[in-house]
């Protein structure tokens, strides 16, 4: 019955392990959470900028973003994620240091991945480079 026992909680045990193993790989693999201001949101490519309005880098990327959001509005989503003031929100994303930016394509496969600062003319180049054509609306 001992024998028993123990191979029952061994297996348990293996069984807890095997379903964390599966959530942490599905989490690389699952979109970002999506913004969910509208119901029926257009599929577009995506930018996330991980940052903290206190961090300079970040106080640095917060015009460009705001240009980019206003500039390819209807092309491409921008938005920021607060890590200090929204850390459960940040969780997903694995950062390893901020401000961090992450290229999601329409169907919010991550593309890409850039830490620390990046400026405009980079982010739109990359853009270029991903394949997707943004169009500047002023």
């Amino acid at each position: 019955m001992k024998k028993l026992m123990k191979l029952s909680i061994k297996l348990m045990m293996v069984a807890a392990l095997l379903v964390v193993i599966a959530k942490e790989a599905a989490a690389g693999e699952m979109p970002p959470p999506a913004n969910t201001n509208t119901p029926a949101r257009a599929k577009l490519p995506r930018l996330v900028d991980l940052g903290a309005d206190k961090c300079i880098p970040c106080k640095k990327m917060a015009p460009i973003l705001k240009e980019l959001k206003t500039e390819y509005a209807g092309q491409m989503e921008v938005d920021f994620i607060d890590v200090w003031k929204k850390s459960d929100a940040a969780k997903p994303y694995k950062l390893l240091l901020i401000p961090t930016q992450i290229f999601y394509d329409a169907n919010g496969k991550e593309l890409f991945r850039h830490e620390g600062f990046y400026g405009k003319a980079d982010i739109l180049t990359k853009w270029k480079e991903l394949g997707v054509s943004l169009v500047e609306r002023k």
